[in-house]
């Protein structure tokens, strides 16, 4: 996710990651690999570990304040019950995001990129399917996603002043005009 917001908004010094831990926990795996991989893309990661919507409106306002800030939203219940208000604080204050969904895009946000959940639900109905024909669940092994999806939305690209790249848009399996 931080090549794709990278490559999209090369201008980027500094990214934060919106997610929700409980204050004092150990964070994400999705947090820990972005800290990892920031120093190599030139940015500086800053997490922005929201516990409240009230400091979504906070952390967008900062984020919009100076020049170079992004967002990596990661995915999770959080996020996912709070997207329209993320949505419209990134829009407002002008703050390139990526979201895990695609439906985030779809709702306005600027990219995302995640794995196909349309197929995760297909493949877990072929699940039930085979315990409802008889087979242990605990014989059926544990699958991990393998279809991804990145969905590009135009209409906010250039609300932000954003030039999407052709190369980029070569790669998206969605554009959202």
């Amino acid at each position: 996710m931080t090549r794709v917001l990278a490559f999209l908004a090369h201008s980027l010094m500094r990214r934060h990651v919106h997610s929700r831990r409980t204050r004092g926990s150990v964070p994400p795996q999705p947090l820990r690999s972005f800290e990892t991989a920031a120093p190599s893309f030139a940015v500086k990661p800053i997490g922005a570990l929201i516990h409240d919507p009230a400091e979504i409106e906070g952390t967008m306002s900062m984020l919009g304040s100076g020049a170079g800030g992004g967002l990596i939203v990661l995915p999770d219940a959080f996020t996912d019950v709070h997207r329209e208000q993320i949505i419209a604080l990134a829009a407002r204050h002008r703050v390139p995001a990526i979201y895990g969904y695609r439906y985030f895009t779809a709702a306005g946000g600027l990219i995302s990129y995640g794995f196909n959940s349309a197929d995760m639900y297909g493949r877990a109905a072929a699940y039930v399917d085979r315990i409802l024909k008889g087979e242990k669940p605990a014989n059926l092994p544990v699958q991990q996603p393998t279809a991804s999806e990145l969905a590009i939305n135009l209409k906010t690209a250039k609300a932000l002043g954003l030039a999407v790249p052709a190369n980029l848009l070569a790669l998206v399996d969605e554009v959202i005009e």
